[in-house]
Order: structure tokens, then sequence, then C-alpha cells
């Protein structure tokens, strides 16, 4: 991309870390026997969502792994808490069922991290394709013919304009001894 373009992979690329987020959350919950969200909790979520994806469309270096990997984690953590404060808790001594939960979640985020992140450098690599085959050529410029010069016989008529302004008459001759 040229310096003072910005990616169009970037409004994406919040999109998908949000929605991500948001449906991981909400999977993982119903997965765990928590259910599906409702009423102000779904509201919550859906801020949490636009929050990550947010921050993922505007943080410098947000095009890398380890950042999408770090908010899509974040994402979790905190989607896990705003749905456990609905009523559902599950500890990490509950069994195999939460490591296998847990497993899940990081296998996902990493993931959704690589999936993120390699979309990114394909839509900026796909664009500046479409950029270059879409991009104007340019046309060279027709030189103009020659201006034709041609010699009159007789004179210009500024020449003849000039020859007859200009007086022979000057002072009598006997004035001036």
């Amino acid at each position: 991309m040229p310096a003072g373009r910005a990616s169009p992979a970037i409004p994406l690329r919040g999109l998908a870390a949000g929605s991500l987020t948001a449906t991981l959350a909400t999977t993982a919950h119903a997965a765990a026997g928590g259910g599906t969200p409702s009423g102000a909790t779904t509201a919550q979520l859906v801020l949490l969502a636009v929050a990550i994806g947010a921050l993922s469309a505007t943080i410098s270096g947000a095009e890398q792994f380890r950042v999408q990997l770090a908010l899509l984690a974040a994402g979790q953590v905190l989607g896990h808490l705003l749905l456990g404060t609905v009523g559902h808790h599950h500890g990490i001594a509950a069994g195999p069922s939460s490591t296998t939960m847990i497993a899940a979640h990081l296998v996902a985020v990493a993931c959704g991290a690589a999936l993120i992140a390699a979309a990114g450098y394909l839509c900026a690599a796909v664009s500046r394709v479409v950029q270059t085959a879409v991009a104007p050529t340019p046309v060279p410029i027709a030189t103009a013919p020659p201006a034709a010069l041609a010699d009159a016989d007789q004179p210009l008529r500024s020449a003849l304009l000039l020859a007859t302004s200009i007086s022979h008459r000057g002072p009598p001759v006997g004035a001036v001894r």
C-alpha cells in the first residue's frame, strides 16, 4: 500500500474479530450447559463484540497474529466473565469437561487469530493486484502538427498601420534658422 492509504482489510478485520468474539463466547457458554444469553446480557455481549472489533480495527499492529490472539483471548475472558454473571459458573476444577472447554477455546482463538491475520494479508495483496490491473494506463500525448508559416508578398496589416501613423512632416525650414 502507498504510504498515505489505509488497508482495505481494516474494517473487515474489526468485523471478523468482533463477530468471532461474540460467537465463540456464546457457543462455549451454550456448550457448557449455560444456555444462550438473552435480554441485557445479549446487549452487553454485542457491546463487547463491538469494542473488540473497534480495537482490532484501530490499534497499531493489529494485522499481526499475536495482537489478534491477544484481542480474541481478552474477548473470550471478558465474554466468559460477562456470561458468568447471569448465573452460570464453572471453574477450572470442575472436571475434564472444563479442561476440554478451555482447550477448545484456546484452539478456536488461535485458529481465529491466524485466519484473521492471514485474511488481512490476503486482502491487502488482492487489493494491490486489483489496483494495478484497474489503474489507468498513461496515454501518450499527441503532438500538435507544426504550424504552417507562409510568406506573403504583401506586408502585414500591422506594419501598414504603423507606417501610416508616422508623420514625415517636420517644422518649417525658415523657423529653424
